[in-house]
């Protein structure tokens, strides 16, 4: 109990530490927006006009916009290893390591830092949304849940990145693998086309992806309201993000 509670406290710490990295340079928020922006804006409205693509009856903007809010969390948390590959050449990461910080804090701390980016950029894809009139529901059950769906889903990608960082070692890799791993877990998931329309294997793949568990849950509280699935879409990023963490935590000291 004690090294859960330590845990926890000094992972709020290291969180705090790397969230005020963002206070000092919120430009990184407004780069990474443009991506989403084109998405939106030009994918989307292209798309929208063919028709081809079913949308239970919502707009193909309505239909596409949790998948690029997901898109953007996912693409800040994929890309999180490279701070770890940063600390280890400025020998940050070895003092980290010599200290009685719990190994699950440093994981949890980067997890938590990288979910604040993601709700960040959350918000600012989510209003370039609404000034595109594209309806979204919205009520403090629906933020509180959009809330948690992102905290679990970074924590699952950084972790992820995180596990990446130990195996590759350098940055020049690791954005190599980090860019062959981004595009191929987006568009096999459900979050711009559904997932019946996909062949038999591509529904395989995105039954286990956890993107689409993220997009799965966004859609159900900002655009249908269905949430029947809603339970077990957070159950399964809870218990995917979890074992991440302890797998990340146990590979943390390889960077090195």
């Amino acid at each position: 109990m004690n090294y859960l509670w330590q845990s926890i406290t000094k992972s709020l710490v290291l969180a705090n530490m790397e969230t005020k990295k963002l206070i000092r340079d919120p430009m990184v928020l407004v780069s990474r927006s443009i991506q989403p922006a084109l998405w939106l804006g030009i994918f989307g409205q292209a798309m929208s006009r063919t028709r081809a693509i079913p949308t239970d009856g919502c707009s193909y903007l309505q239909f596409i916009t949790p998948g690029i809010l997901t898109q953007s969390v996912v693409f800040i948390a994929i890309f999180y290893g490279l701070s770890v590959i940063w600390e280890k050449d400025l020998g940050i990461l070895q003092k980290f390591l010599i200290t009685p910080t719990p190994r699950l804090a440093l994981v949890w701390g980067k997890m938590l830092a990288s979910g604040i980016r993601g709700l960040c950029q959350v918000t600012i894809v989510f209003i370039f949304a609404l000034l595109m009139g594209i309806e979204l529901r919205m009520n403090l059950f629906i933020i509180l849940c959009t809330i948690v769906i992102v905290l679990l889903g970074a924590a699952f990608f950084t972790g992820l990145s995180m596990v990446m960082a130990s195996i590759v070692k350098t940055r020049e890799r690791f954005m190599g693998i980090g860019q062959a791993i981004t595009l191929p877990l987006f568009f096999a998931s459900n979050a711009i086309y559904p997932i019946n329309i996909m062949p038999y294997w591509l529904q395989v793949v995105a039954t286990i992806n956890p993107l689409s568990y993220m997009v799965d849950g966004l859609r159900a509280l900002l655009i249908s309201g269905n949430y029947s699935t809603l339970p077990h879409d957070i159950l399964f990023l809870t218990i995917a993000a979890s074992l991440m963490s302890l797998f990340s935590a146990k590979m943390y000291a390889r960077v090195i």
